[in-house]
């Protein structure tokens, strides 16, 4: 017996007992090492080498993640899960016979019991606490309290399965229940790591923070998209393409649902005879549900009975403008109660010169969304202005010359 297979035979026999334990049943072939090589089924076709043709489910390496990505195939999951899945036996992951992975999945499920009982108890307590009766003047701090203990309860539930690694692993796989307070957890957090960050970004370079609202503090996720296209925070968007109204994906991270009023408005129409700029309002609904899971809002498909005070007007730029920052701000709304949709359409009538600062006054609303995407004038803003009616279509803005002041124009005498 060679040195190399004597070694390795232990090796293979604890191998083979923890497949049998993990997998009973299945017959677990493992091939000794041979001094010569296996002969080929004469019947089977030779394959392409995995370099060649790499398996989007198995691939690890960075260099043939972008072949296939040029070629339009996505690599399925996560690195971490086809690695994974490489294993000998396609082992399911929680069984993958590693002893310092067992090990520390023991220490884990330790824990994770004595969460459950802390999650328990914090239940049982607030049970009491909500059937004792109400003494007189006590129902603010009672009020306060279980606030305090149900806030307290969400963490213990989140404490219990963040370092689950098939958690981890289904988050990373997008597979993740978003109705879990875990999950919820996990994706604020990536969502505050970069998308959040680029977001406040543009919307306080771009001053749209202070010049359409003066403070707004962002709590939700929200994709914007023309189309099929995914408009990024600042992008610039064709007038062809901006036609129709967008569809919004409006990620929550907090159980329950909530009733919010969106808007769309251009602080940067221009105003000649005041050599300024006046607002617009583009879009304004009211009464729009959200919540965790449910997540689409198309602002095409709202009801116009109760929920679409103005309907989406197509944003254009007048050729020799500046770019136009169009901006959409997601509010809620106060109690979480539904305002009065014919009171409101009846008194929002007007687009021109409608500040969205008044309406967050008048109906009491509070801004937790934001978005921004830009227009311009390019090759099809004439169409869509023939399109739309665009009064001033035919006009171009320019500059005022501004003349030199007296001591710094230049005198051609004093020059001889």
């Amino acid at each position: 017996m060679a040195h190399c297979e004597r070694a390795s035979k232990p090796l293979l026999q604890c191998l083979r007992k923890s497949y049998a334990r993990g997998l009973p049943g299945m017959q677990l072939q493992v091939r000794g090492f041979q001094s010569t090589a296996s002969v080929p089924d004469a019947q089977s076709e030779p394959s392409q080498p995995f370099h060649k043709s790499p398996d989007p489910s198995l691939v690890t390496s960075p260099r043939l993640e972008r072949r296939l990505m040029r070629q339009g195939t996505t690599p399925i999951g996560s690195r971490r899960r086809r690695a994974a899945l490489q294993s000998p036996g396609s082992l399911p992951f929680e069984q993958l016979p590693y002893q310092c992975f067992q090990e520390a999945r023991k220490v884990l499920l330790g824990d994770r019991s004595a969460k459950l009982e802390e999650i328990e108890s914090m239940r049982q307590k607030i049970s009491r606490l909500e059937a004792q009766p109400i003494e007189a003047g006590g129902e603010n701090s009672r009020k306060s309290r279980l606030t305090a203990m149900q806030l307290h309860l969400e963490e213990l539930k989140v404490l219990a399965d963040i370092n689950d690694p098939l958690v981890k692993r289904k988050f990373e796989d997008g597979l993740g229940d978003m109705s879990k307070p875990i999950y919820r957890f996990l994706a604020d957090r990536k969502w505050r790591e970069y998308r959040r960050k680029i977001l406040v970004q543009r919307i306080t370079q771009m001053k749209v923070i202070p010049d359409v609202l003066a403070h707004c503090e962002p709590i939700l996720d929200t994709k914007l998209y023309f189309g099929k296209r995914q408009v990024s925070p600042g992008d610039y968007v064709l007038a062809k393409d901006s036609t129709t109204a967008p569809k919004l994906d409006i990620q929550m991270f907090e159980r329950g649902e909530k009733l919010v009023t969106i808007a769309v408005i251009d602080p940067d129409v221009p105003n000649v005879e005041t050599d300024g700029f006046d607002f617009k309002m583009h879009y304004f609904a009211v009464n729009v549900p959200i919540s965790a899971v449910a997540t689409k809002v198309d602002l095409s498909q709202l009801s116009t009975d109760s929920q679409v005070v103005l309907p989406w007007a197509a944003p254009v730029a007048q050729k020799g403008s500046p770019y136009h920052r169009l901006s959409l701000f997601i509010m809620e709304q106060k109690d979480n109660q539904p305002l009065d949709f014919a009171a409101v359409k009846a008194k929002e009538t007007e687009r021109e010169n409608v500040l969205l600062r008044t309406l967050q006054a008048r109906y009491h609303l509070k801004a937790i969304g934001a978005h921004l995407f830009r227009s311009q004038w390019d090759e099809t803003t004439q169409e869509v202005m023939k399109e739309i009616g665009y009064k001033d279509a035919e006009f171009e803005l320019r500059r005022k010359k501004v003349e030199p002041l007296p001591y710094k124009r230049r005198n051609p005498s004093s020059f001889r």
